[in-house]
C-alpha cells in the first residue's frame, strides 16, 4: 500500500522545552537538604526508623489482641514482649549452636590443617616458586652493581653513628579496662534495642494520634489523598514484610534440611543465619554460605561436602531470588529490580549496615508517597514497577525510533490479553493521535513521516493474520438476521448489536456481503487509519473498498465503485476538529449518495453543524468498534430494504 504525504514546505521546527523555573531549583535544594539531614542526623533517625518499622510489624498482632477484648496497654506490652522474646530465642539458639560447634572444632583440627596446607601448596606455594624463578632470571640478566667502598681509618671514625632503636611499651590494662573493652561492642546494640522498644511502645500507644497529626501536617487540604497514601504505604509495607519473611523462612528451612542431609553439623544454625541474613539484600545469604562451606571443608578430608553445600546455597538463592521474589515483590511491593539495587547502595552510604537492611522498606515508603505527592512522582516513575509508558506511548515511541519489529512484538504480546479490535482502539489509535498531534505541531520532518507510515503499513500487514482474544463482535449473517435487526433498528446501538450476534455464523458467499467504501481524509496518517478500518471490516463479514482522498474528490456521482456502496465511511483523525475539508466531504457525499449510510470516524465525533445535516444519514464513530457496529447496522438495514423490495415485486 502506498501512502501519500503532504507536500514538503518550510523546514519543520522542534519547539524547545520549558525553561527552568524557581520551582525546579527549590526542589533540587530541598532534596540536597533532606539527604544531608539524613546523613548527619543518622544517630537519631536510625532508632526512630527502626521503631516505626517495628510498629508496622506489631500492629496486626496488637489489633488481634484488641479483638480478644484485651486493653490497649496490655496488648501493646504483650506484642513488644513477644518480639523481644523472639529476638532472645533466636539469639539463644545461635549462641547454643556456636558453643556446640566451638567444642567440636578440635576434632576437625587435622582436617583443617591438611586443607590449609593443600590450599597453600596449590596457591601460595606455586606463586612463591614462580616468583623465585622470576627473581633468579632477573638476577642473571641484570648487571651487577659495584659494592660501596669500605671505610677505614679516619673516614670510619668520622662516619655518623647508627641511632639506637627505642621501643615504647604501654602499661598492662587493668581488669576494669579489659571488661570495658570486651563489653563496649555490645553496649551500643543493647542501647539501640532498648531505645527502639521504648519508642515502639509509644508509637503503638499513640498510633491514631500520630496518624492524625501527619494528616494535619501534610495533607489537611486533601484528606482523602493523604489518608489513602498512609493506608497504601502501611498495606504495602505489611505485605512486603510478610512476603519477605515467608521467603526467608522457607529458604532457611530448605537450607537447614539440605545441610542436615549432606551431613554438615549445625544445620539448624546455618538455616537460622541464612533466614536472618537474607533480610540484607544480595550479600546476606552469601555470608552464611561462606561460613557453611568453610565448616563443610573442615570436617571432611575431601571436598565433596563443601561442593554440595555451595551448590545447595546457589540453588536456593537462585530459586528464591529469581523466581519467588520477582513473583511476590513485583506485584506486591511496587519496586523494580533496579530500585532495590539503587536503594541498597544509597541507604548503605547514608546509614551503613543498618541502612542496607532497611533499604527496601524505606524505598517502598518513598515510592508509595510519590504516587500521591506530585512533587515526588518522579521517584515512582524511576523506582516503581509500573511501566513508565502506556502501551500507546510505547507504540508511538517505537515508530519514532524506526523500530517496527519491536512494535509488532509488543502487539503480539498485547494480543494475548485483548482482542484485535481493542488493540487497534486502545493502542494503535491512541498512538496515531499522538503522532498526529506532533505532525500538527510541525515537529515531524517529511522523511520521518514517510518512515512512520512505512512502519505502520508493516504493522498492519503483520496483524492481518493475528486474531487476539475472542471479541463480542463477530461476523453476522445478513440474509438470516436481516428481519430481526430491521425490527430493532430504532433501538440503542449496543442493544441492537448484542441481540443479533452469532458466535459461529455460517459462511456466506462474497456476493452476499455488503460493500463499504472507506474514504481517508487528507491527514498525514489517515490512509493508514483507513487501511486498519478495511482490515477490521473485512473480518466482520463485510466487503470493504478503499478509495484515495484525491480520487474520491474528483469522482462523479455515477462512479461505479462509489455508486454501488450502500455504506460510506469517511475516516480521518481530524474528525474531532471537523475542519472545512471534512465538512465539504460530508456535504458532497450527501449530494452524491443521499440514500447511503454515512459513517464518520475515527478519533472522535465531528462537531455538529449545518453541514452534518439533520437528515440522520450520518453517524459518528469515535472508535473502530463503533464504526464496525454502525456499518453492521447499516448492512442489516440495507438487506432489510432489499428483502422488502423483493417481497413487493413478488
Amino acid at each position: 500500500m502506498k501512502i501519500s504525504l503532504p507536500p514538503p514546505g518550510r523546514p519543520n521546527r522542534v519547539y524547545p522545552p520549558g525553561t527552568p523555573t524557581l520551582h525546579g531549583l527549590a526542589s533540587v535544594i530541598t532534596g540536597v537538604v533532606v539527604v544531608c539531614a539524613l546523613y548527619f542526623a543518622r544517630e537519631v533517625l536510625i532508632p526512630i526508623t527502626l521503631s516505626v518499622l517495628l510498629s508496622f510489624l506489631l500492629a496486626p498482632l496488637v489489633q488481634a489482641l484488641r479483638r480478644l477484648h484485651m486493653g490497649q496497654l496490655p496488648s501493646i506490652f504483650i506484642a513488644v514482649l513477644f518480639a523481644l522474646a523472639t529476638l532472645l530465642a533466636v539469639g539463644g539458639l545461635i549462641g547454643a549452636q556456636l558453643v556446640q560447634l566451638a567444642g567440636d572444632l578440635p576434632q576437625y583440627q587435622a582436617a583443617i590443617e591438611q586443607k590449609i596446607e593443600t590450599v597453600q601448596e596449590k596457591t601460595v606455594g606455586r606463586a612463591d616458586s614462580l616468583m623465585s624463578r622470576a627473581a633468579a632470571t632477573l638476577q642473571r640478566v641484570a648487571p651487577t652493581k659495584p659494592s660501596p667502598p669500605r671505610l677505614t681509618g679516619r673516614a670510619a671514625r668520622n662516619a655518623p653513628a647508627v641511632p639506637t632503636p627505642v621501643e615504647v611499651h604501654e602499661p598492662s590494662p587493668t581488669p576494669m579496662q579489659l571488661a570495658q573493652r570486651a563489653l563496649s561492642p555490645a553496649i551500643a546494640p543493647i542501647e539501640t534495642t532498648f531505645i527502639v522498644l521504648v519508642v515502639t511502645i509509644f508509637i503503638l500507644l499513640q498510633r491514631e494520634d500520630l496518624r492524625d497529626r501527619l494528616i494535619s501536617l501534610f495533607g489537611s487540604r486533601d484528606l482523602h489523598r493523604t489518608t489513602t497514601a498512609i493506608n497504601d504505604a502501611a498495606g504495602r509495607l505489611s505485605r512486603y514484610f510478610v512476603a519477605q519473611l515467608g521467603v526467608n523462612l522457607s529458604a532457611g528451612g530448605i537450607i537447614a534440611i539440605g545441610l542436615a542431609i549432606i551431613g554438615v553439623p549445625g544445620a539448624l544454625l546455618f538455616g537460622v543465619i541464612a533466614a536472618l541474613l537474607r533480610f540484607v539484600p544480595y550479600i546476606g545469604i552469601w555470608i552464611a554460605a561462606i561460613l557453611a562451606v568453610f565448616l563443610a571443608a573442615a570436617i571432611q578430608p575431601q571436598w565433596t561436602m563443601a561442593v554440595y553445600t555451595l551448590i545447595l546455597f546457589i540453588v536456593v538463592d537462585v530459586v528464591a531470588g529469581q523466581i519467588a521474589e520477582p513473583l511476590l515483590y513485583g506485584h506486591r511491593s511496587g519496586l523494580s529490580p533496579l530500585a532495590v539495587v539503587v536503594a541498597a547502595i544509597f541507604w548503605s552510604w547514608l546509614w551503613g549496615p543498618i541502612g542496607l537492611v532497611l533499604s527496601t522498606p524505606l524505598t517502598l515508603c518513598v515510592v508509595t508517597l510519590g504516587r500521591y505527592a506530585d512533587r515526588l512522582n518522579f521517584l515512582t516513575v524511576l523506582l516503581g514497577d509500573q511501566p513508565a509508558l502506556t502501551p500507546a506511548q510505547n507504540f508511538y515511541q517505537r515508530l519514532l525510533a524506526d523500530d517496527p519489529h519491536e512494535a509488532i512484538v509488543q502487539a503480539e504480546r498485547l494480543l494475548r490479553e485483548m482482542s484485535l479490535i481493542d488493540y487497534y482502539d486502545n493502542v494503535a489509535l491512541e498512538g496515531l493521535k499522538l503522532a498526529r498531534n506532533d505532525a500538527m505541531r510541525g515537529v515531524l520532518m517529511p522523511e520521518q513521516l514517510a518512515r512512520i507510515n512505512d512502519a505502520l503499513v508493516d504493522i498492519v500487514e503483520n496483524l492481518e493474520i493475528s486474531d487476539g482474544l475472542p471479541d463480542r463482535l463477530s461476523r453476522t449473517e445478513p440474509a438470516d438476521s436481516a428481519g430481526a435487526i430491521s425490527a430493532s433498528a430504532t433501538a440503542d446501538l449496543s442493544e441492537r448489536h448484542d441481540s443479533h450476534i452469532s458466535a459461529h455464523p455460517p459462511m456466506h458467499h462474497e456476493a452476499d456481503k455488503t460493500s463499504v467504501l472507506c474514504v481517508p481524509g487528507r491527514g498525514a496518517f489517515d490512509e493508514v487509519t483507513a487501511a486498519i478500518a478495511v482490515q477490521l471490516l473485512g473480518r466482520q463479514g463485510l466487503a470493504p473498498m478503499m478509495a484515495t482522498h484525491s480520487g474520491y474528490r474528483s469522482a462523479h456521482a455515477d462512479e461505479p465503485s462509489f455508486k454501488d456502496a450502500p455504506i460510506i465511511c469517511i475516516i480521518s483523525l481530524d474528525a474531532p476538529e471537523s475542519p472545512p475539508y471534512l465538512r465539504n466531504m460530508l456535504r458532497r457525499t450527501r449530494e452524491w449518495r443521499p440514500r447511503a449510510t454515512l459513517v464518520v470516524g475515527v478519533g472522535g465525533a465531528p462537531e455538529s453543524g449545518p453541514e452534518t445535516g439533520a437528515t440522520g444519514a450520518s453517524h459518528a464513530a469515535p472508535t473502530f468498534r463503533a464504526m464496525i457496529e454502525e456499518c453492521q447496522v447499516g448492512a442489516s438495514l440495507q438487506h432489510s430494504r432489499q428483502t422488502s423490495h423483493l417481497a413487493g415485486a413478488d
